[in-house]
């Protein structure tokens, strides 16, 4: 067994990569979910079971919220749990994209303490643990010190730039960028490639759970979208929206309506 939450979850990470990409290019089978919240595949599934089962198994006590596992009350009773997600960016997966990944965070209290996310198509494996730093492949990230928006990339979905999120309807200059997985996104914030990423939407929690400590640990600033303090397994499993950036968290927030 692991010694770590941390040694646990990049285990089981890596593990998820060997499933997922077994189905990767063969067409696996896709289902849609109701009330069009996005398709669901045979690989997602298939990575769901295995890490139930594994990571429940070293960690009994853990409560459990995984976006393929039907919600239960009892994880608002346990003090720590379990949030992850299978396939984070499936649709990416099932057009053969490279940008998924797998999404696993251990909460406690509220707070997320574990962190790994993985994309397996490009080998990179960003880990954090809280007050341990923030690592991709075992080298420390740090996110960018950039606070000028006119001269920021800002990894976003279209729909984020409508005028009715700003402040006065005045649409940031700063350049756009799109990844199909949030986790991903957040990753990629830490790591400097771009100085911030931002989703002005309900955001269910096992989409940011581990990509938010990741951030946090590299020195950077995640939030929801009016500021405040991430907690997670709530009742209903959704925030806010998200703003994660280094120095350009203050300037985004105050330039949103």
């Amino acid at each position: 067994m692991p010694a770590t939450d941390l040694d646990l979850l990049t285990h089981a990470a890596r593990r998820s990569g060997d499933i997922a990409k077994s189905y990767f290019g063969q067409n696996p089978d896709i289902w849609h979910k109701p009330d069009d919240a996005g398709p669901v595949t045979a690989a997602d599934l298939a990575v769901n079971a295995m890490l139930q089962s594994t990571l429940l198994a070293a960690r009994p006590a853990y409560g459990w919220l995984s976006e393929e596992t039907e919600d239960s009350a009892a994880r608002l009773d346990a003090d720590t749990l379990f949030v992850v997600d299978p396939i984070d960016g499936t649709r990416a997966f099932i057009e053969g994209g490279q940008d998924w990944s797998h999404s696993l965070a251990v909460v406690r209290k509220g707070t997320v303490i574990a962190a790994a996310v993985y994309v397996p198509m490009r080998d990179l494996m960003f880990t954090a643990h809280i007050d341990g730093g923030a690592f991709l492949n075992g080298a420390p990230l740090a996110p960018t010190s950039q606070t000028a928006l006119s001269q920021a990339t800002i990894l976003t979905h279209k729909a984020n730039y409508q005028p009715k999120f700003w402040r006065g309807g005045i649409v940031p200059e700063a350049k756009t960028a799109f990844c199909s997985s949030l986790a991903y996104r957040l990753c990629l914030v830490a790591q400097g490639r771009f100085d911030a990423m931002i989703t002005l939407r309900p955001t269910w929690e096992w989409d940011i759970a581990a990509g938010a400590l990741i951030v946090s640990e590299a020195g950077g600033t995640a939030t929801d979208q009016a500021g405040k303090t991430l907690l997670f397994n709530n009742p209903h499993p959704q925030l806010n929206g998200l703003v994660a950036a280094g120095g350009l968290h203050g300037p985004l927030l105050a330039q949103l309506a």
